[in-house]
């Protein structure tokens, strides 16, 4: 029986440093989260120094997360750990598109393809954001820009035809990101005819004005 004692004892040993390391994950998790959302609400800001500060400290927890379950590869790859690597991936893309660079590849930001693909496709709610945020003010090219940034997106989504197990719930988020270009392009082809008819009115309102002198 004391062989049975040791075996337990090491058991319970094991248990504590898996349970240690899973609240340590839990907790860098929630922050990386936090720190992306407040890059991507920086980027639309425009305030581009505060957006790298928070992708910088959020990058620092994303190294510390994976370094640190290294030896826990279940507790890396479930749920709340993927999602917030996924919110990574989420901001990086953002945050190249709001600085009009190019987007940054898996390997670069030490992400596996399945996290980075499910992050572009949840981006593609956010482009749909900055795009609202330009509408308000009228139709710029900038739109234009973003709506084909948009459309190469999907593009690439839906070339992405694979198991669920291997992507990870990814045809999800691709016929979510669908509908959100759907209603985008509806928007802006309302805005646009809105904002037609608004020079039309004005144009005729400038020939009354010059009849009537």
């Amino acid at each position: 029986m004391h062989k049975l004692e040791d075996i337990a004892e090491r058991i319970r040993v094991a248990f504590d440093a898996h349970t240690k390391a899973r609240d340590q994950a839990l907790s860098q998790a929630r922050s990386l989260t936090r720190h992306c959302a407040h890059t991507i609400r920086a980027a639309h800001r425009g305030d581009q120094k505060q957006a790298a500060k928070e992708l910088d400290a959020a990058e620092q927890l994303k190294e510390t997360l994976r370094t640190g379950l290294s030896d826990y590869p279940n507790l890396y790859f479930a749920g709340y750990t993927q999602d917030a690597l996924k919110e990574y991936a989420e901001a990086n893309i953002v945050y190249a598109f709001s600085r009009k660079e190019e987007l940054p590849t898996p390997e670069e930001l030490n992400l596996e393809e399945a996290t980075y693909l499910k992050g572009l496709a949840e981006a593609v709610g956010e482009i749909r954001r900055r795009i609202l945020d330009i509408l308000r003010t009228g139709y710029t090219d900038e739109v234009e820009l973003l709506l084909n940034n948009m459309d190469d997106i999907y593009a690439v989504l839906v070339t992405m035809d694979y198991p669920d197990a291997v992507t990870g719930g990814l045809r999800r988020l691709t016929d979510v990101a669908r509908s959100i270009i759907e209603r985008t392009r509806g928007d802006v082809t309302l805005s646009l005819r809105h904002e037609r008819l608004e020079q039309t009115l004005r144009q005729v309102e400038a020939r009354i004005n010059g009849t009537l002198e």
